[in-house]
């Protein structure tokens, strides 16, 4: 009988996630903290980040549509051309008032897990997330939050793009996305899912380095 082969190398994209387990207890201690303390009747706006092609898309409205399915009954999805007039966008004073952040890529290829943000969609992610939910939205997977993903900085240097990778044994009972959707959750609207274990530090983890604001 012969001994199993072993793999000749080991695939790094093939794991749950690639937050390590003291980031994954930070950041559901932090999202279960912005559920615990939203208000009642109180609004949650999600910003959909993606570029001018993906916008233009024929599919853009199927996948707003697949977003809002994803997300918690009653939130307000947002994007760039209902949430800004012509030639005034001011991210910052709209992140002010944002609850969440989802994220479109460029796929590498259709059902790729890795996907590229533009500069803009980058500076915005980077604004939002070290305090916020932040999720990408895949067409294979659904919504992935950020932190699960690898991230990697790419060229031009004076306007830096972002590749966010999926992890492939990444799936929808994960923790970090049930914690990020109740955080998402307008109150009054409860949890379809099992609640998740609450024994958590009461630390936030950011999944890229943010320089101090």
């Amino acid at each position: 009988m012969h001994a199993p082969q072993k793999p000749r190398y080991d695939d790094p994209l093939d794991v749950e996630t690639f937050a390590r387990p003291e980031q994954q207890r930070r950041y559901i201690a932090a999202m279960n903290r912005i559920a615990a303390h939203r208000g009642s009747d109180t609004p949650v706006r999600v910003y959909v980040s993606a570029s001018p092609k993906t916008v233009n898309d024929s599919n853009w409205q199927r996948w707003l549509k697949r977003i809002t399915e994803d997300l918690p009954e009653g939130v307000e999805l947002l994007h760039y051309r209902s949430a800004f007039e012509e030639g005034s966008y001011d991210w910052d004073t709209l992140a002010d008032q944002l609850d969440g952040l989802v994220v479109i890529g460029r796929p590498k290829r259709l059902g790729s897990r890795v996907h590229v943000l533009g500069p803009v969609a980058r500076l915005e992610l980077r604004s939002l997330v070290a305090k916020k939910p932040v999720l990408l939205f895949t067409h294979n997977l659904g919504l992935v939050p950020a932190i699960d993903c690898r991230s990697q900085v790419m060229p031009p240097s004076d306007a830096p793009r972002l590749k966010l990778i999926a992890p492939k044994r990444w799936n929808r009972g994960s923790a970090t996305l049930h914690a990020a959707l109740d955080a998402l959750r307008p109150t009054g609207i409860t949890s379809q899912e099992p609640e998740q274990p609450r024994d958590l530090e009461a630390h936030l983890a950011a999944p890229f380095v943010v320089g101090a604001r």
